[in-house]
């Protein structure tokens, strides 16, 4: 029998939220014939505008039973109030996983099913979205969560990388891996969503470190601690950690982190100098502290993204 698939939009959803999955299953019908039945559907059927202008043709919300219902994300989502009808039927649509892409994770929570559980949505709404469910464990660096039978996804593109993974759960990995090359992405993306690295990288929302960002880039082989920052900063150590949080939505030793991880994990990717020695030019110290590192926010050590690179 096959899977039944409820992709669920809502107007002023974000396209590729929902042809991403659709590519992603479409190709997976190609190795499986009849593996997957994808329906589209939301309030009332009909055409349903996207963020880009484009509609896509969707059928009323069904009674059900599904194999999985998939929530797409998008700008709707700021305005909860409008998707009450779609949080209304989550709670009741019998469902053997629930799974969302970005934003998608707000209407998830809206019906109570990600209380209590790890979840995680776009880098630029983790905030709004730990204000508005403080029930909900989210886990912001990841570019998709499974915690139980409830799944959820980062920014965007991260519905394939989701996708690929309930496709690897329910047609195994060799048909996983068939339709990431088809698609060409990696079946298991390399790292983490680094979700705020493009805050980061701007220097915060408003750019006001942009200057530090710089700095800390060209000294990562120093000792980069949070009184050092506030010193190049000129700031009180305390102000400074305040401050700093509030523009980046990290922490200032977590950002030193995630830029020793990226400096490093380019390094790897285009160089060919020893590991030691990229570890101790990315201001980890040593091998083991970078692998740990690496292991934390991507999964893997730092040899096996190496290879995968030149794959």
């Amino acid at each position: 029998m096959p899977h039944h698939i409820a992709l669920v939009i809502f107007p002023d959803f974000q396209l590729l939220d929902a042809a991403g999955p659709i590519s992603a299953f479409e190709i997976a019908e190609r190795y499986r014939p009849g593996a997957y039945d994808l329906r589209v559907q939301a309030p009332g059927g009909g055409p349903v505008r996207s963020s880009a202008g484009v509609a896509l043709t969707a059928e009323p919300l069904g009674d059900g039973p599904f194999d999985t219902v998939m929530v797409a994300g998008g700008n709707g989502t700021r305005h909860m109030d409008a998707l009450s009808e779609i949080t209304d039927w989550l709670r009741r649509a019998p469902a053997r996983r629930h799974a969302s892409v970005c934003t998608g994770a707000f209407l998830l929570a809206e019906a109570g099913l990600l209380d209590a559980r790890r979840a995680t949505t776009h880098w630029a709404s983790t905030e709004r979205f730990a204000r508005r469910y403080p029930k909900v464990r989210v886990d912001a660096d990841r570019i998709f969560i499974r915690d139980g039978d409830v799944w959820t996804s980062a920014g965007i593109t991260a519905g394939i990388d989701l996708s690929l993974a309930l496709i690897e759960q329910d047609l195994g990995s060799d048909v996983a891996r068939g339709v990431a090359q088809q698609l060409v992405v990696h079946q298991r993306r390399p790292g983490g969503q680094s979700q705020f690295s493009a805050l980061v990288e701007l220097g915060g929302r408003s750019g006001r470190f942009a200057e530090l960002m710089d700095w800390m880039r060209a000294h990562l082989a120093q000792p980069l601690t949070v009184e050092r920052l506030a010193e190049e900063a000129a700031m009180s150590p305390r102000n400074f950690a305040r401050a700093f949080a509030a523009e980046t939505g990290t922490t200032p030793a977590k950002a030193v982190e995630r830029l020793r991880l990226e400096a490093a994990r380019t390094e790897l990717e285009t160089g060919h100098a020893p590991i030691d020695r990229v570890a101790e030019r990315a201001g980890f110290g040593d091998p083991e502290r970078m692998r740990r590192a690496f292991l934390r926010a991507f999964g893997q050590p730092p040899q096996a993204l190496r290879r995968s690179a030149r794959a």
